[in-house]
C-alpha cells in the first residue's frame, strides 16, 4: 500500500471515477424502472389482445432500448477502472469485490442481454407469452444486475464476511451469505432500485404530460399515467419507508457519515432532526476544518433520536464525541484511540513481513496465529484503515455536500409522492388535460428527479470519505501508482466522450418522443 500518495493523484483518480460513475448512473435508474414499466404494458397487452397496449408498450420499448445501450458502455468502462486506478484496492479486497461483480457479469448480465434481443426483434417470431416473459426476464435481470454490483458496493460501506490472510496481505471471503446479506446491502439495494422505479415513472409523466400538452395521443399518454402514477406512487412510498431504514443502518455501522447528514456536531438527547437549513461557518476549528453552523434551520424536536434509538431521550453522538470521545457515551471508541490501535495493527503485519523475509518462522506462525484471534481482529485489526490517517480531522466527511445533497434528496422524494398522487387525481377524475400548469410540473419533474438520483449516489460516496472501504483502507492507500499526467489525459478523454454519449442519447431520445408511437 501506498504510504504518501501523491494526493493530486488521488484528487483525479476519484475524479476520474466519479465523472464516470455519474454519468453511468444517469442510465441506469431509467433502464431499471422502465423495464417493469414496459413488462405491466405488455402483460396487459397479452391478456386484452388490444393493439393500442402493444403500440403503446413498443414505444416505451424504444426508449428503453436507445438508455439501455449507452448505460451498458458506461458501465463496463466503470469496472475496468479498479484495475487501472485502484489497483491497491482490487489486491486488498479482490477476492471479495469480484466475487459479486463477477456473479453480475455471469448471471444477471448473461439473462439481460440474452432475453433484449427477443424482446426487441422477436414480436413476429415467437409467441406473445413467450415475449412477454422475455420481456419480463429483462426486467429482472437489469435489477438483479443493480442487486449484485449493490451487494459489492455496500461492501465497501460495512466489511463483512471475510478474514485477513497476512501471507498474501489480502482480505477472503469465508461467508458468502453474510456479504449478499449484509445489512447495508439489504437496505441499499431496495433504496436504490425503488429509487430506480421512482425515476422511470416520473420519466413516463413528464413525455405523457408533454404529449397532452401537444393534443397528441391523449389516450397512450392517460393510459401511460395511470400505469406510471399507480408505479411511481407505490415507489415513491417505498423510497421513503427504505431511506428510513437506511438511516438506521447508517447510524449503526458508518456514525460519522449519519452526523454529517443533520451537520450534528455535539452529541445530545433529544436531538432534533434539521428538516431543512443553511450552513455557515462558525469560525470554530477541528483541526485545520472549520465547524458548521446554522444561518437558519427548521428541526423537528427529538426526532433524530427516535430515529436512531427508538426514544427521545437516546443520545445521538456528535461528530466531536467520535472523534475525540464522548463522557455521555462510553461505549464509543473515539477516533483518536482507533488511529492507535489501526497502527498497532499494521505494526503487527509489518513484523510479520520481515520475520518472513529473515525466515524467522517461529515468529512468523505466532504473529500469523494473532490473525486467527478474535479479539485480535475486533479490537485491532478491524480499525486497520485509521493507522493511515495523519490526525483524527481526517475522519471527518465534507459536512456541507453531506447535509444539502441529503436534504435535497428528501425534500425532492416528498415533492415525487405529490406529484404521483396528483397525477392519479387528476387522471381519474378525467380533468388533468386541463391541468396546464400541472402539466408543465410533470415536466419539470424529470430533470429534478434525475437531480434527486444523483444527489443520492454522492451522498452515499462523498458521505463515507475518507474511506474507499469502511475502517480498513482510505482512498489515498488505494490508489494505483501511475503517472497524474495519464489520470488527467484519461479523464479528459471520458469527459469527451461521455458528454457526447449523453448529448447523442438525448437527442435521439426527444426524437423518438416528438416521432411518437408508430401507427
Amino acid at each position: 500500500m501506498i504510504e504518501n500518495a501523491d494526493l493530486s493523484l488521488v484528487d483525479w483518480s476519484r475524479a476520474q471515477f466519479a465523472l464516470t460513475a455519474m454519468y453511468h448512473w444517469i442510465f441506469v435508474p431509467l433502464t431499471l424502472g422502465l423495464s417493469f414499466i414496459v413488462a405491466i404494458m405488455e402483460t396487459i397487452y397479452v391478456r386484452t389482445g388490444k393493439e393500442e397496449w402493444k403500440r403503446m408498450t413498443k414505444f416505451w420499448m424504444t426508449l428503453f432500448g436507445i438508455n439501455f445501450a449507452i448505460g451498458v458502455a458506461t458501465g463496463i468502462i466503470l469496472e475496468f477502472e479498479f484495475g487501472t486506478n485502484w489497483s491497491n484496492y482490487s489486491w486488498f479486497v479482490g477476492d471479495i469485490f469480484g466475487a459479486p461483480l463477477a456473479i453480475e457479469g455471469i448471471l444477471a448480465f448473461f439473462l439481460e442481454s440474452t432475453f433484449v434481443a427477443v424482446m426487441f426483434f422477436g414480436w413476429n417470431k415467437v409467441g406473445k407469452k413467450f415475449h412477454l416473459a422475455s420481456t419480463w426476464l429483462v426486467g429482472i435481470g437489469a435489477n438483479l444486475s443493480a442487486l449484485w454490483i449493490l451487494v459489492a458496493n455496500a461492501w465497501m460501506q460495512n466489511p463483512v464476511g471475510m478474514t485477513f490472510n497476512p501471507e498474501t496481505a489480502r482480505n477472503e471471503m469465508t461467508d458468502f451469505w453474510a456479504v449478499l446479506f449484509n445489512p447495508v446491502a439489504i437496505d441499499t439495494f431496495f433504496h436504490t432500485v425503488t429509487s430506480g422505479f421512482l425515476l422511470a415513472s416520473v420519466f413516463v409523466l413528464g413525455v405523457s404530460a408533454w404529449f397532452l400538452l401537444k393534443n397528441r395521443e391523449e389516450w397512450l399518454a392517460k393510459k401511460s399515467i395511470l400505469i406510471a402514477g399507480i408505479f411511481g406512487l407505490a415507489s415513491s412510498l417505498t423510497v421513503a419507508f427504505t431511506g428510513d431504514t437506511s438511516a438506521r443502518t447508517l447510524a449503526e455501522h458508518q456514525p460519522i457519515k449519519f452526523a454529517a447528514f443533520e451537520a450534528h456536531y455535539n452529541g445530545k438527547s433529544n436531538a432534533g432532526l434539521v428538516a431543512a437549513g443553511i450552513l455557515k461557518d462558525s469560525g470554530q476549528k477541528l483541526g485545520e476544518k472549520t465547524k458548521k453552523d446554522f444561518v437558519f434551520k427548521i428541526e423537528i424536536p427529538g426526532f433524530l433520536s427516535v430515529m436512531t434509538g427508538g426514544d427521545k431521550n437516546a443520545y445521538v453522538p456528535g461528530i466531536t464525541d467520535l472523534l475525540y470521545g464522548s463522557p455521555e457515551r462510553s461505549d464509543i471508541i473515539p477516533v483518536t484511540e482507533k488511529m492507535e490501535r489501526g497502527k498497532f495493527a499494521r505494526e503487527v503485519l509489518m513484523d510479520y513481513k520481515r520475520a518472513r523475509m529473515i525466515n524467522d518462522t517461529e515468529q512468523a506462525n505466532n504473529i500469523k496465529e494473532m490473525f486467527n484471534d478474535k479479539d485480535f481482529i475486533d479490537n485491532y485489526f478491524s480499525y486497520f484503515g485509521y493507522g493511515f490517517l495523519n490526525k483524527p480531522e481526517d475522519a471527518i466527511p465534507n459536512v456541507s455536500v453531506a447535509f444539502y445533497t441529503f436534504h435535497l434528496m428528501v425534500m425532492l422524494g416528498f415533492f415525487f409522492i405529490l406529484v404521483c398522487a396528483l397525477a392519479l387525481f387528476f387522471n381519474y377524475r378525467g380533468t388533468i388535460t386541463k391541468q396546464k400548469w400541472f402539466l408543465w410540473i410533470l415536466i419539470i419533474s424529470i430533470p429534478l428527479v434525475y437531480i434527486a438520483s444523483q444527489s443520492g449516489w454522492v451522498l452515499a460516496e462523498m458521505g463515507r470519505q475518507p474511506w474507499i472501504i469502511q475502517d480498513l483502507m482510505p482512498v489515498s492507500a488505494a490508489v494505483s501508482q501511475i503517472g497524474t499526467g495519464s489520470v488527467i489525459t484519461t479523464f479528459i478523454l471520458f469527459a469527451i466522450l461521455f458528454t457526447a454519449l449523453l448529448f447523442a442519447e438525448v437527442s435521439i431520445m426527444i426524437r423518438q418522443i416528438k416521432t411518437g408511437p408508430k401507427h
